[in-house]
C-alpha cells in the first residue's frame, strides 16, 4: 500500500523536524530545499553568533547536540549539526528546488519549482521561515538618509564598521549582540522604543534554558505566557549590563527620524550617522502560498497551533510564538511539529473515512 507523500517547503530545522514527525505519522516526505544543502539560513546568519541555549538543549530527539554540557554552539557548529542530521534522518531531500508556486485540488497539493518541475503531494507543510522577510519599520526621512541601511540579516561582521558612528535599532538577543561587538569598533548606540531588559544566563548555577524546561515555561502557549512576560528579555552574563553602565555601548529613546546625514534623536537633537542596523525581527516568507488564498491580508498564514485553517492538509513550521516560546528554535521546533503532524494525520484520516 503507498505510503501518502508529504511535501515539505525547506530544508532548515523545521523541515527536518516537519520530515521526520511526518515519517513517524505515516507519511513519504520528500524536501524541497531551496539551496545547496539542507541547513536553512544557518550558514547566512553573522559570523559571530551563538546559540543562546547550551548544547544539552539544542540536540533533536535521538540526535543529541555534540559538545560538552554548558558549552553555546557557533552558527558553524549548527550548520554542521543539521548537515549530520538530514543524512541521518535518511529521507528524499532535494536541493536546489525553489518553490515559486503552490495548487490545490483534489485532495492534493502541487508545488511548482523554479525550473518549472512539479512535485505533488498528499498534504503539505510550509517550513521555509522567514530569514528572507526581515521586517524593516516605515520611518520618516528613510528616503532622504545618505548613509547605509540594513537589516541584521545582512550583517556579517563588525570590521567594515570600524571607526563610522552606528546605530542599531532593537532591544532584543541579536540588536545586543550586534551592538556590542560593533562597540567595540566603532562608535555605537542601540535605539530601542523601551529600555532593555536583562536576564541572568545563569540562576543558582543553571543555565536558564534548565529552568525554562524544568518549569514547563518552554512549552507555555503565547497567550498565557504574554501574562506573565512581557517583551523578549536578553540573555547576559553579565557582560552587555556592564557595556551599558560604562558607557561603552549606549541605549537611546529611538530616533523619531532620518535627515540626509543621520538621525534625529526625541529632544530634537541632529547626529551624523554613518549607518543604521535594524535588528526588529522577521516576518514570515511564504509568497508561494499567495495564490491558494491560504495568507491574509499582510502575508501572515491563516492557521491555528500550525494547522491551516483554510487548507486541512496544509501545516505550518518556524513560525514564532507558533505554539510556545521556542517553537522557532532548535530546541522546540520538534514539539510543534509533532502536534502538526499529529493534527493533519487525525484529519486525513477522518477525510478518507468520510
Amino acid at each position: 500500500m503507498r505510503r501518502p507523500r508529504l511535501v515539505v517547503v525547506g530544508g532548515g530545522q523545521s523541515g527536518l523536524a516537519a520530515a521526520r514527525a511526518g515519517s513517524e505519522h505515516g507519511w513519504e516526505p520528500v524536501i524541497l530545499e531551496a539551496g545547496p544543502e539542507p541547513v536553512g539560513s544557518w550558514p547566512a546568519y553573522y559570523d559571530s553568533l551563538r546559540l543562546f541555549s547550551p548544547s544539552e538543549f539544542s540536540g533533536f530527539p535521538g540526535y543529541r547536540f555534540p559538545g560538552p554540557a554548558g558549552h553555546y554552539p557557533t552558527r558553524d557548529e549548527v550548520v554542521g549539526f543539521l548537515r549530520g542530521y538530514a543524512g541521518w534522518l535518511g529521507v528524499d531531500i532535494r536541493t536546489g528546488s525553489r518553490v515559486v508556486d503552490v495548487a490545490a485540488g483534489d485532495g492534493t497539493f502541487t508545488a511548482t519549482l523554479a525550473d518549472g518541475e512539479l512535485v505533488a503531494g498528499d498534504a503539505m507543510v510550509a517550513a521555509t521561515g522567514s530569514f528572507a522577510n526581515g521586517y524593516l519599520p516605515t520611518i520618516a526621512g528613510s528616503q532622504e538618509f545618505g548613509g547605509q541601511v540594513l537589516h541584521v540579516a545582512a550583517y556579517r561582521s563588525p570590521e567594515v564598521f570600524a571607526g563610522q558612528r552606528v546605530v542599531v535599532v532593537g532591544a532584543g538577543n541579536s540588536a545586543v549582540q550586534v551592538g556590542y561587538e560593533l562597540a567595540q569598533v566603532a562608535e555605537t548606540s542601540l535605539a530601542v522604543r523601551e529600555r532593555i531588559r536583562f536576564m541572568p544566563q545563569v540562576r543558582a548555577g543553571r543555565d536558564v534554558h534548565f529552568w525554562l524546561h524544568t518549569l514547563g515555561v518552554d512549552r507555555l502557549p503565547p497567550s498565557v505566557l504574554s501574562r506573565i512576560v512581557h517583551g523578549t528579555p536578553v540573555l547576559d552574563t553579565g557582560t552587555y549590563r556592564d557595556a551599558l553602565a560604562c558607557g561603552a555601548l549606549d541605549q537611546r529613546r529611538m530616533f523619531t527620524a532620518f535627515t540626509d546625514d543621520g538621525v534625529t534623536w526625541p529632544d530634537g537633537t541632529r547626529e551624523r550617522v554613518d549607518a543604521v542596523i535594524f535588528a526588529t525581527g522577521y516576518r514570515p516568507h511564504l509568497p508561494y502560498l499567495e495564490s491558494l488564498d491560504a495568507l491574509d491580508g499582510t502575508g501572515m498564514p491563516r492557521h491555528r497551533r500550525g494547522v491551516s485553517t483554510t487548507h486541512p492538509a496544509l501545516g505550518y513550521l518556524g513560525l514564532e510564538l507558533q505554539r510556545s516560546l521556542s517553537s522557532n528554535t532548535l530546541r522546540g521546533v520538534h514539539r510543534d511539529a509533532g502536534h502538526v503532524l499529529r493534527s493533519m494525520a487525525v484529519q486525513s484520516r477522518r477525510v478518507s473515512v468520510g
